[in-house]
């Protein structure tokens, strides 16, 4: 790994505002001041005096800290205020004991809106972890999705404007790797680039450095995940496994974790980053047990990390070509790298966001387009005029992401409301965040630029009629496509309905049942084989319910596996 410099760049700042209790907090946060500046301030115009200083200084804010009982200002009103001048900056009211229970309703009611990120009891002593645990998790989600990591796994060298470059590193960061890109210009890119060359490569871009390996050339994210997790030639897995998982979303990663526990032999095939669409989230708020919410991503890869350590292998990188029935009755799945035999199978293949198909956007891919939240594009979004099309709960969470950097955020849907797909707590912090617009009844009709996306084409879908705007950035979430062509069809297939979502249980047509009897109620016509998540039709498309399927598939996996 590596350590970027940062001799020049200041320490994000810590500012503690109360009027009575900031020699106090300072104390409290002194474990933070190695890595971070603490400041003070008296009240709310104090602290956008210091605000101001430090980014004059070059510096931004991480974190404010208030008591919730400033002179000047109301404590959702001091925070408004902060925010528009470090809109990525996270807020947290730290109440005293005398209040905390009796300001606690008001307060937390702004914080179902978005206006603050964590409302909690001021340390009342040494090692108040309970405390600290909730500071370090903001701090944490503040670091891997606003600052430059300090410490790279992945570090790339390439030139603006490279396609590929933007698409390899939303796939590293998507796996949780610390991700930096450098010009070539620079002394970081000079020397990679000139240690490639000695190596005896051909300089293309990107040129990239990931663990224990030279510095290479690759020619798709494919090649990378090949690179740090090994080829699917690189692998053997020895004799038949008891379950084989394709796809390693919430859904497939629920059912390695349970089937890992519970002894069987399991080995999860994910084509390109862990996490599926879900891992592509900045913010999951209304995931349970995480009540200042988690991004798609630390979800993801803490689901693997608990998955491996019931023994359960991931290859990463792996497409599956098809299914077949072997005569022993087991299951093949033929992939690039050879064939995975197993007793039993899953599904969680997840879908994939809906092409737009209008050619001159597409072919801005990577170049100011994107389809889906691409967190790690967020941060090139400053003073950009962003458009994000959809109207579900991912769109929701890209675009209060995305505001954190963007001079403004539309939100475009075809239909009169968001209402109806999105939820509820999403809805009131979009309609509280002044730099989020929504624009109803539209669509996208063209969009161009020089060498990236520049302007957009926008239909009023009952008029009709077409004006041209200004955007930078387009963010493209627009529904669900099944992953399963994969699968074999047929009298002895796996039945589909007209959308292409597998069927399961009684939702399979009754002349497709077995003796009169419809499948279990996650198995698929074909035997041991089941599905979940939003792959399965009739799912419901939200992380806990794919997250629900995938534990409760196990029981039915040990049933057909029982002799």
């Amino acid at each position: 790994m590596w350590r970027r410099h940062t001799a020049s760049v200041p320490d994000p700042a810590i500012l503690l505002v109360s009027a009575q209790h900031a020699e106090f907090l300072l104390d409290e946060f002194g474990r933070y001041a190695r890595d971070y500046d603490l400041r003070t301030a008296g009240s709310s115009a104090e602290a956008l005096e210091v605000t101001l200083a430090v980014q004059a200084a070059g510096g931004t804010v991480a974190l404010y800290v208030q008591d919730g009982d400033l002179p000047d200002a109301e404590p959702l009103e001091a925070f408004h205020h902060w925010r528009t001048k470090v809109p990525t900056a996270r807020r947290v009211i730290a109440a005293p004991w005398e209040r905390f229970l009796t300001h606690a309703a008001g307060l937390r009611a702004g914080m179902a809106k978005g206006k603050y990120d964590a409302y909690l009891l001021m340390p009342r002593g040494v090692r108040d972890e309970e405390f600290h645990g909730a500071i370090t998790e903001l701090l944490s989600d503040w670091g891997s999705t606003v600052a430059a990591p300090e410490v790279e796994t992945v570090r790339i060298v390439s030139p603006p404007g490279v396609r590929l470059t933007t698409e390899i590193r939303e796939y590293t960061e998507r796996m949780g790797m610390p991700t930096r890109v450098y010009t070539p210009d620079t002394a970081e890119g000079r020397e990679l680039v000139e240690a490639h060359e000695a190596a005896g490569g051909t300089v293309t871009w990107p040129v990239i450095r990931t663990i224990g390996r030279t510095p290479y050339a690759p020619a798709t994210v494919r090649d990378v995940a090949h690179q740090i997790y090994g080829a699917p030639s690189d692998f053997e897995i020895n004799g038949v496994v008891d379950l084989a998982i394709v796809g390693a979303g919430p859904a497939g990663l629920a059912a390695a974790v349970y089937g890992g526990s519970e002894g069987l032999s399991t080995v999860v095939l994910e084509a390109e980053a862990i996490g599926g669409q879900a891992g592509t989230s900045s913010m999951i708020r209304n995931y349970l047990g995480f009540p200042r919410g988690i991004s798609g991503m630390r979800l993801a890869q803490r689901a693997r990390n608990q998955a491996i350590r019931f023994g359960v292998q991931f290859y990463t990188g792996w497409d599956v070509d098809s299914l077949e029935r072997a005569p022993s009755g087991h299951h093949l799945l033929r992939t690039q790298g050879g064939v995975v035999e197993a007793r039993s199978v899953v599904i969680a293949t997840g879908v994939a966001y809906r092409k737009l198909g209008i050619e001159s956007v597409d072919a801005l891919v990577g170049l100011g387009v994107s389809y889906g939240s691409a967190m790690s594009a967020a941060r090139e979004t400053e003073g950009y005029d962003v458009v994000v099309v959809g109207g579900g709960n991912s769109a929701g969470q890209a675009a209060i992401h995305l505001a954190r950097f963007a001079a403004s955020v539309t939100i475009m849907v075809r239909r009169p409301s968001l209402e109806s797909t999105m939820s509820s707590y999403l809805v009131n912090e979009i309609a509280y965040n002044p730099r989020i617009t929504v624009q109803t009844c539209a669509e996208i009709a063209d969009g161009g630029g020089e060498g990236r996306l520049e302007w957009l084409d926008v239909r009023d879908v009952e008029s009709g009629a077409i004006v041209r705007r200004t955007a930078q950035g387009l963010f493209l979430l627009l529904g669900a496509e099944p992953h399963c062509d994969w699968l074999p069809t047929g009298a002895d297939g796996v039945a589909r309905d007209s959308h292409g979502f597998v069927l399961t249980g009684r939702d399979v047509p009754p002349d497709q049942w077995s003796d009169g009897l419809p499948p279990a109620n996650l198995a698929t016509t074909l035997p041991g084989v089941f599905a979940v998540g939003d792959i399965r039709s009739g799912s419901m498309k939200r992380v806990a319910s794919a997250s629900g399927e995938g534990a409760s598939v196990v029981p039915l996996v040990h049933t057909w596996l029982a002799p």
